[in-house]
């Protein structure tokens, strides 16, 4: 039996020793997870100091005698292969970034939800286990291949896979990548008044540099998503996160939509990617209006705020709303034609998807028999957030 996940939980707050243990007895008794806990950040480096096994570090921010952002930053010094992932209070982008910027892996929000802290910790977990597995191998690689391979699957494992499926809808998505390191990604978050954000991106350029631009885009995003109230609030304040240290110049196309079940209606803004497209109840689909922004990390604030608007749409029952990346339109044959987007709104012609799942193999695979045996050029991603019928 492998060893547990050894967890240390930093929090001045007295009751949250007993709640964790109980929230998580499951996963204690099955030998999953075993759990330290400290007062404090200066009782919290103590323990660390005697103890280099410890996994996870999950923090407080505000505590006394060191908070958790101090405590971010003394981590480095411990030399121990480690994740940190920070409690904040909702909305406080402040510390967020702060966090961020010391080496947090991650963050969730008071008050916590244990369900969305489990796939929290397991998502943190999955990345270092793949993470230490890709070091261990390291010296006995003999091919670039194989660490390629190795550094693709700890890209996959951040991106996440348990999709939301509701009374009101079903969100579907996958990136395949052109190369074993993709610049694609997705991603879906929901806020406390139930709404729901969902983006789809596209980093510049490829192989590892791509992809570790991705990971600071991805928590980037998510962050400004709980952060802020819309795409387009969530969209400037990512850039001013990403163009605030981009020594590589590097950017990111991307599409962030935020669905409101009870009603249908979905908000979407545009940072230089293709605009939305609608499928309807009985299979015809329309591309919505763009939003005129500009590729986030590049341009600063003012600049990148005055080229951005915002769009609405409201998705009737049975009406799949589809986000994807320009690997799906400009996908190549042996005859160097491109898939395009009149394809695309081709592709549900009498045969509406039936849910977020239908949507998507539809997608990938009109977009695989289009291209054959022709090589691709670039990563292919697509979401897909589906109305329930009977909603």
């Amino acid at each position: 039996m492998s060893q547990p996940w050894r967890i240390l939980v930093v929090d001045d707050e007295p009751d949250l020793e007993p709640l964790v243990l109980q929230r998580m007895r499951r996963h204690i008794r099955s030998g999953k997870y075993e759990f330290e806990f400290a007062g404090n950040g200066l009782e919290a480096l103590e323990k660390l100091r005697a103890d280099d096994s410890i996994d996870l570090v999950l923090s407080d921010i505000n505590m006394p005698q060191m908070d958790g952002l101090t405590l971010l930053s003394q981590l480095g010094s411990l030399n121990q292969d480690l994740r940190a992932v920070i409690i904040s209070a909702y909305g406080d982008m402040g510390n967020i970034r702060t966090a961020m910027n010391r080496g947090a892996f991650d963050f969730v929000t008071k008050p916590v939800d244990f369900d969305d802290l489990q796939i929290t910790i397991e998502r943190t977990v999955e990345h270092l286990r793949q993470w230490r597995e890709a070091t261990a191998s390291r010296d006995k690689l003999v091919t670039l291949q194989n660490e390629l391979d190795i550094a693709s699957n700890v890209q996959q494992s951040i991106l996440p896979d348990d999709f939301p499926e509701t009374a009101a809808y079903e969100i579907n998505a996958n990136m395949v990548p052109a190369r074993n390191i993709g610049g694609d990604f997705y991603d879906y978050v929901a806020v406390p008044d139930d709404r729901m954000f969902a983006t789809v991106a596209d980093v510049s350029d490829k192989g590892i540099p791509a992809a570790l631009f991705m990971m600071s885009s991805r928590t980037a995003l998510k962050g400004a998503a709980i952060g802020t109230g819309s795409p387009r609030e969530a969209l400037i304040e990512a850039n001013r996160v990403l163009q605030a240290d981009n020594p590589t110049f590097m950017f990111v196309t991307v599409i962030m939509a935020v669905y409101q079940p009870r009603s249908g209606e979905v908000i979407y803004a545009s940072a230089g990617h293709d605009p939305p497209v609608v499928v309807r109840a009985d299979g015809s689909a329309e591309q919505m209006p763009g939003t005129g922004g500009m590729a986030l990390g590049i341009a600063p604030e003012a600049i990148f705020a005055s080229n951005l608007t915002e769009n609405s749409l409201t998705l009737a029952p049975g009406e799949t709303l589809v986000l994807y990346t320009d690997g799906v339109s400009e996908a190549m044959n042996v005859e160097q034609e491109e898939f395009g987007t009149g394809r695309i709104l081709q592709i549900f012609n009498g045969n509406p998807p039936q849910n977020a799942e239908d949507a998507m193999t539809a997608i990938f695979n009109a977009v695989a028999e289009f291209a054959g045996e022709a090589p691709a050029s670039d990563d292919i991603t697509c979401l897909a957030l589906h109305r329930i019928a009977s909603s």
